[in-house]
């Protein structure tokens, strides 16, 4: 074999062996990302009309994440808040529309003081989608039937299915993204 067909080989298997690398590397980054976003990366994926499109949103959404001071709650926090959630389903047999919008305004009150940002619905998904993408759907049901009750168009179960979903996010915040023993979802 002559010295430039040896080259050649070389420089072809060279080429093969960093796009294996990238591949690899584009591979292991999507997995990550699939793993920390759940259901949210499908969803991303859908609405970006890509993968390559998700990845790179994603990767801001961690990116803001980090730039976050995201903390834990205190015990006497915690506390606090688990006695006015109960507080507040207690008030759903008298009042489902009231409690349905004061669960809402709890939830983003603990969302507030765990460090995330609750200027908007749409950048509240997003921050929280970093580290509680898989119970996104939660909050998307529970708040859009709390949009319709404003305006007095959602049924009795539809709140209390609300209630259900915004509870799920509440714990999931409450405990800092470890679910205690024997809560339910």
């Amino acid at each position: 074999m002559s010295t430039g067909t040896l080259i050649a080989v070389l420089v072809i298997v060279f080429a093969l062996l960093v796009v294996a690398a990238l591949v690899a590397t584009f591979a292991i980054r999507r997995r990550h990302l699939q793993e920390r976003f759940g259901p949210e990366y499908d969803r991303t994926a859908e609405a970006k009309d890509g993968r390559f499109a998700a990845d790179r949103e994603l990767h801001k959404r961690e990116s803001r994440h980090d730039s976050l001071n995201i903390k834990p709650l205190s015990p006497g926090a915690r506390d606090r808040y688990a006695k006015d959630w109960a507080r507040v389903q207690e008030q759903f047999v008298d009042r489902p529309d009231d409690t349905v919008h004061e669960a809402d305004r709890l939830v983003t009150t603990l969302m507030s003081e765990r460090g995330y940002p609750t200027e908007g619905y749409e950048q509240q998904l997003k921050d929280l989608s970093v580290e509680h993408g898989n119970v996104l759907t939660h909050f998307r049901s529970a708040h859009e039937v709390n949009d319709r009750s404003s305006r007095h168009q959602a049924t009795t179960e539809e709140l209390r299915g609300a209630m259900v979903h915004y509870r799920t996010l509440f714990e999931e915040l409450l405990h800092n993204g470890d679910r205690p023993q024997g809560s339910r979802a």
